[in-house]
């Protein structure tokens, strides 16, 4: 009886793939020692976005999670996800910061490292595989599927021959949006297994509604080793039910290992833990064939969802989705894995919320022009390349060749808030999060995002205001829907408002306000005011053709100018993190900077003036 090896992923990409990343270490520890009876191969735990997750919103250390995971499973393998020379963070690291972080994590608990490049650069796995093998732990290279032109079984089998030759442990093939077929999955994976000699592993999400058939494929096919998640957090854009598989498996002749009868506490506790996280819940996390064209991975699709909402702008999901295959063919082709999902998808929400393509292009796209991420799989669009980069040559080397070792300066700019090795590769993946990070727990003042108890809210609005009416102005009838609403609290706040099917945008500033009564008492008409006004905001509104503006709500990265200075068009002004990636805000002509109204670490809004040049 054939033995099929099985990775369990609730506690990584099965809730970065329905919640937002979200899960907490304190509700995953409770079940961990159940789940170490479970003789899973692996139990993939760490890497991928939980680490930009913990630091950005739930403000926990990502290696004391990994200490603590380590200590509660101590029976299992615990696997991360590693994005070769982009490691957690969205760009290349030198290499001696590459081998540091895979030493770390290695110390303190990582068993089995999958290893990517977003753009199957072969060259950008190479050391992160002979640093795991370094460091006597299990190397497993990865492919990451996709389908364009230039992507078929000839590339993925010549690709596949080079990961083995750098010393892969098991070969993965990581189907993260959801675009293998039966059919494609088990002619792959016979061709690799003639080609090949290691292990091949798959991962293959659910999106499309083909993932249990693909791994039923793969096994036939001669895979040995299959990715599934407890029902608790399986199906739709995260991964097959492992209770399910594993019954099918059984079925056909195929050993697993695992009891079924151990997992029932597991899925009853993970779905009692999934309540907690409802605010974070998505509507675009559910069975979408869709993906099939718009190739948007289960990953992705969940945390897109969340900064469009962010951005009060999830009423256009639809645009985007629309918009990003046409952006991934502008770049030749890249598979949409982080980073270059989030590269894809953030310009995708660009183009469509600017109202022009490539308007405004982010400093991650430019990089990728530059050819910082790697080698394209196809041909880029030149015009966009030029529109992007000007004449400046795109490098064609092994991106982290350019790089000069960084962790001792890395050391020296955390010296003030950085505490051992760990802190310093925090710092590295982010700076910015970081250093506020760093700084709020060493002085004990860390606060997570706030856990909204869903009753309570519910009971909060005794009163109901309506999202969806007809008026009747003039003799005319008007079908009215409320799509979504910018930051409450605001002076000065956008409403998403479709009329008669047309979505619009309309801004209401707030003069005063009325206090509704509550516990269905009678409006008293009360007014209510702060100091008798509500404060406006102290950025002026865009006057003239010399105020700068952002394309979207986002964060001051840094500002390149100062009073005074004299700038031309396309110069640099200002840096802005909007939906996780930095923007790069040029100079729409000649002139000089007479005003600057922002500072590093603001918040800001399109309808706001950043800067103001004299032309």
């Amino acid at each position: 009886m054939k033995k099929i090896n099985i990775t369990e992923l609730a506690l990584r990409d099965g809730h970065q793939c329905h919640i937002a990343t979200r899960l907490r270490t304190e509700d995953m520890l409770p079940i961990c020692p159940q789940l170490d009876k479970q003789n899973f191969w692996s139990i993939e735990a760490w890497g991928g976005a939980t680490f930009d997750a913990c630091v950005r919103f739930l403000k926990e250390d990502p290696w004391e999670r990994l200490i603590k995971l380590r200590k509660a499973l101590p029976n299992s393998q615990i696997q991360m996800l590693l994005r070769g020379q982009n490691l957690l963070g969205y760009r290349h690291y030198s290499d001696d910061v590459v081998d540091l972080f895979v030493k770390k994590s290695a110390d303190n608990g990582v068993d089995v490292f999958r290893i990517f490049d977003a753009m199957n650069d072969i060259r950008n796995i190479e050391l992160s595989i002979k640093s795991v093998k370094k460091y006597k732990k299990h190397a497993e290279g990865t492919i990451s599927y996709t389908t364009s032109p230039v992507h078929d079984i000839d590339y993925f089998v010549a690709l596949a021959k080079k990961i083995e030759e750098l010393g892969s442990d098991t070969l993965a093939i990581k189907d993260m949006a959801s675009l293998l077929t039966p059919k494609v999955t088990k002619n792959l994976v016979e061709a690799l297994v003639k080609n090949i000699s290691i292990p091949i592993h798959v991962h293959s999400h659910a999106t499309s509604g083909l993932a249990s058939l693909n791994l039923i494929a793969a096994i036939e096919g001669g895979a040995s080793m299959i990715d599934t998640c407890n029902s608790s957090f399986s199906e739709g854009a995260s991964h097959p039910t492992t209770e399910s598989i594993i019954v099918a498996l059984e079925g056909m002749g195929y050993e697993t290992g695992i009891d079924l009868s151990g997992l029932s506490e597991i899925t009853q506790y993970l779905k009692e833990v999934r309540k907690k996280y409802w605010q974070f819940e998505s509507e675009f996390t559910g069975l979408d064939p869709r993906v099939l064209i718009n190739q948007v991975p289960g990953g992705m699709i969940s945390n897109l969802s969340s900064q469009l909402k962010e951005q009060s702008a999830l009423h256009r999901m639809d645009e985007v989705l629309e918009e990003i295959p046409k952006v991934r063919k502008d770049l030749g082709f890249p598979p949409l894995v982080t980073p270059t999902s989030q590269i894809v998808g953030t310009q995708a929400a660009l183009n469509v919320m600017t109202g022009e393509r490539y308007k405004s292009i982010t400093t991650e796209v430019k990089n990728y022009f530059l050819g910082q991420y790697g080698k394209a799989p196809g041909e880029i669009d030149k015009d966009i390349e030029k529109k992007a980069i000007g004449n400046q040559k795109p490098i064609t080397n092994r991106p982290a060749d350019n790089l000069k070792p960084e962790v001792s300066n890395l050391k020296v700019k955390s010296e003030g808030f950085a505490k051992n090795d760990e802190d310093i590769l925090t710092y590295a993946m982010f700076p910015d999060i970081a250093t506020t990070f760093l700084q709020e727990r060493n002085a004990g003042t860390l606060t997570p995002e706030e856990l909204l108890d869903k009753d309570q809210a519910l009971k909060s609005s005794d009163h109901y205001a309506p999202s969806e009416f007809n008026i009747t102005l003039h003799g005319e009838t008007y079908h009215i829907k409320l799509t979504g609403s910018g930051n409450a609290g605001e002076t000065e706040r956008p409403f998403y408002v479709s009329v008669d099917g047309i979505s619009e945008e309309v801004l209401v500033e707030t003069l005063d306000e009325v206090l509704i009564a509550s516990n269905a008492q009678s409006s008293t008409g009360e007014k209510s005011t702060t100091n008798g006004k509500k404060e406006s905001s102290k950025r002026p509104k865009p006057s003239h053709g010399g105020c700068v503006t952002t394309a979207m709500p986002g964060t001051i990265v840094d500002i390149k100018v100062n009073i005074g200075d004299k700038v031309t068009a396309g110069d640099s002004l200002v840096i802005i993190e909007a939906m996780k990636m930095e923007n790069e805000i040029q100079s729409p002509g000649e002139g000089t900077i007479m005003a600057i109204h922002i500072a590093k670490g603001d918040s800001v809004s399109p309808n706001e003036t950043l800067l103001e040049i004299k032309h």
